[in-house]
């Protein structure tokens, strides 16, 4: 019998090769496609300005839901809207809360974030002093020392209060400290004046004496849920399954109001009766869903964000505020 030539076994043996090379990577391809949708985790911040994250935060109903996909779910605490964003940006959370104006501020900078969920509709901050420290209006600030941190709600609401006056941030001087060291700075006597953020507002307020001098619950943005660009892009679905989440905490919250200032005051270390100031008296939960009026109030605080210097001349308020703002996800869930 006539032997196989030797280069036929060796072509043989390569093709054998190469189709369980092919075999091997259509499979795993398969694998990878089908796991794409599926994130290894999800990131969640939880803020005290952001009483629902609390709630799903401490009944654990994100760890339920995507436990049973072998999703783990990992929290964070988020100080401030600046803290929020700075996660955000860098790829430390999949979701933060910040104000709406505030996550303009960030858009302009190009950090990758979309509003894809409203949490409230607080008046959250308002400018506050001291008992008989003689500031009564806006205008008294002139010369003053002002704490707030700089890229907050609160920061903002005192740029768009002098603003209404003809003033400017260059009409006072800011200190930036953190919400809570502001409202200390505040009690202690190291500033005039401070742009305060609930919970710590409603505290100094019932048990310093601090006095809330200018009010304006429009000038306040909302509470923004944001969600990392590249996450939506890779796992829209999950996008829809946290807002899903966070509707079942804000139920929970209009169901459960004393429970809410219970779980707030517990989380926050404060007492119950400062709590109710912030969820009964200061946040409407009423409304969710990204729309029209959202949109209005971010442009509105562009516009004077951009006139004080706090954004590019060439920033097209209109268009970043367009960018920002993404109801699809949260219209796929509310009804």
């Amino acid at each position: 019998m006539k032997k196989a030539p030797l280069i036929d076994l060796r072509s043989f043996f390569a093709i054998a090769l190469f189709g369980v090379i092919i075999i091997l990577a259509v499979g795993c391809s398969s694998d990878s496609q089908a796991d794409q949708g599926k994130p290894s985790e999800i990131r969640l911040d939880y803020a005290y300005y952001s009483p629902t994250s609390l709630v799903l935060k401490k009944f654990e109903w994100a760890k339920e839901v995507f436990g049973e996909e072998d999703i783990d779910v990992k929290w964070t605490l988020s100080q401030g809207s600046n803290k929020a964003i700075e996660f955000l940006n860098s790829d430390s959370v999949d979701f933060g809360s910040t104000a709406g104006a505030a996550a303009l501020i960030a858009e302009s900078n190009d950090v990758p974030l979309e509003n894809v969920y409203i949490y409230s509709q607080p008046e959250w901050t308002a400018l506050v002093t001291n008992e008989g420290s003689g500031i009564e209006t806006i205008e008294d600030l002139q010369g003053k020392k002002v704490a707030a941190t700089f890229g907050t709600d609160p920061y903002i609401f005192l740029v768009r209060a002098l603003d209404s006056k003809g003033l400017t941030i260059d009409d006072i001087e800011v200190v930036n400290l953190q919400h809570a060291d502001g409202g200390n700075a505040l009690v202690n006597g190291d500033v005039d004046a401070w742009a305060g953020l609930d919970p710590h507002m409603a505290k100094h307020e019932l048990e310093s004496g601090s006095e809330l001098f200018f009010r304006d619950i429009d000038l306040n943005t909302y509470g923004f849920l944001n969600v990392r660009e590249e996450f939506a892009e890779q796992h829209p679905e999950y996008v829809e399954k946290v807002i899903e989440l966070y509707e079942k905490a804000r139920q929970w919250v209009l169901d459960n109001p004393d429970e809410a200032a219970e779980l707030l005051a517990e989380e926050a270390e404060i007492s119950v009766d400062v709590a109710k100031i912030q969820l009964v008296e200061r946040t409407d939960f009423s409304n969710p869903l990204p729309g029209d009026e959202h949109v209005e109030a971010i442009m509105a605080a562009g516009n004077v964000l951009k006139n004080a210097g706090d954004l590019e001349e060439d920033d097209d308020v209109e268009a970043l505020t367009n960018e920002l703002i993404n109801p699809k996800y949260a219209e796929a869930v509310i009804e």
